[in-house]
């Protein structure tokens, strides 16, 4: 069975046509820049070059068109005719408390993403496009939606609840809902599969990091915490999200720098964290580059970032009444092994034998970072929220 997997983007589409019976990837790659100039589809080809083709992209469904096009084409295809895509998945970033688990795409699915567009009016919008393009491409193949915050919907009222008046959950339901749950859920199974031991029978932390970063607390398969909100502000330092804040400053530099609702947003999303601190870049590879020729401002952003991933990883230990494996990965996770010694060093006390030799270095692939006579088990994961959908999707037909 052939399901293409789609990441729709306010200006971007990620794909990846995924075998089933293989559990490969056909094809993948991804479109940029919808609606702008200067759009352009970049393909991974099997041998790992990659293959840039601009082509004027106005929409969802025109970018939907193209990646399809590409999939039958003679020069880069992988399949013959898009009969062979058997069904197709979805991410959807925000699910509310509407959904706790994948779902098959109807139109009341689609009325119920709606209604949560509320809660992520960046997000959902361009998911419900690329939902309605395969819709009108492909209009007899089925879909499915699997959604960012559903593998949080676990958690109790007293992590999620905000103390603000209840009122305001009950008329606009605020509150934690958490995002990367797609992540979090594939690595804590992956890293049981790896470890060789009973996924229900664990307390993971895992920790997607990268310029988005959330922590979670997994109690026998189930999410008792997470570290973003209602929105993916919350929690971690990240690349230009400033993470936990004084909610008290934001008021201040409302009236000192006479910011309204949108100055808000756009200073705590889009500059802040890693980028506000060092004025040079959220990317962490520059940052380091930067850090290691003595940029101050590139050492405290590091310092910073790497601190507050401890700091959750030591308070939701104590959620959990101890931790037996704790999971690195995303962008940062998987690449930057100076953070994950950082944030690995000083953590005997709860039973993690940090192994310096077995983690420096080491980028991209599944290990483990921990002493063998470790308590708990340091592993780096590298994610495959794709493969998750995919299987998710599978799973529902």
């Amino acid at each position: 069975m052939k399901i293409l997997v789609l990441n729709c983007g306010s200006s971007s589409i990620k794909y990846k046509l995924m075998d089933m019976d293989k559990a490969e990837a056909l094809a993948q790659g991804g479109i940029e820049k919808i609606g702008l100039s200067g759009s352009f589809l970049k393909l991974t080809l099997p041998d790992g070059n990659k293959v840039v083709l601009e082509r004027e992209i106005t929409e969802h469904q025109t970018g939907i068109r193209f990646i399809l096009d590409v999939i039958v084409s003679k020069e880069y295809g992988c399949i013959k005719s898009l009969s062979e895509i058997d069904a197709v998945g979805h991410r959807v970033v925000h699910g509310g408390e509407k959904f706790s688990e994948s779902q098959l795409i109807t139109s009341e699915v689609i009325r119920k993403i709606v209604e949560c567009i509320d809660l992520a009016p960046l997000h959902n919008p361009p998911n419900l496009s690329g939902i309605e393009g395969i819709r009108e491409i492909l209009p007899n193949v089925p879909q499915a939606a699997v959604f960012d915050t559903a593998f949080h919907q676990s958690m109790p009222d007293y992590a999620y609840m905000y103390a603000l008046p209840y009122s305001l959950y009950e008329k606009y339901a605020v509150r934690r809902y958490g995002f990367h749950g797609t992540s979090h859920r594939y690595v804590s199974r992956r890293a049981c599969e790896f470890l060789g031991v009973d996924y229900y029978k664990q307390r993971i932390i895992t920790c997607h990091i990268g310029n988005g970063a959330s922590i979670a607390a997994i109690a026998y398969g189930k999410t008792v915490d997470t570290s973003m909100g209602m929105t993916p502000v919350e929690g971690l330092m990240m690349g230009t999200r400033c993470g936990d804040v004084d909610a008290g400053v934001l008021t201040y530099l409302m009236e000192k720098e006479q910011l309204d609702a949108q100055g808000v947003a756009e200073l705590i999303n889009k500059q802040s964290g890693v980028q506000g601190i060092t004025g040079i870049s959220s990317d962490m590879r520059e940052v380091s580059a930067a850090a290691e020729s003595g940029n101050r401002r590139a050492k405290l952003a590091l310092q910073m970032y790497d601190y507050r991933i401890k700091k959750y990883v030591g308070a939701y230990t104590a959620v959990l009444g101890g931790c037996d494996i704790l999971v690195f990965t995303g962008g940062v996770g998987e690449n930057q092994w100076k953070t994950r010694k950082s944030v690995c060093e000083g953590l005997e006390y709860m039973g993690v034998k940090f192994d310096n030799s077995r983690n420096d270095g080491v980028r991209g692939i599944e290990t483990i970072i921990s002493a063998d006579h470790s308590a708990v088990k340091a592993v780096v994961i590298p994610t495959d929220e794709e493969l998750l959908i995919a299987q998710d999707t599978l799973s529902l037909l």
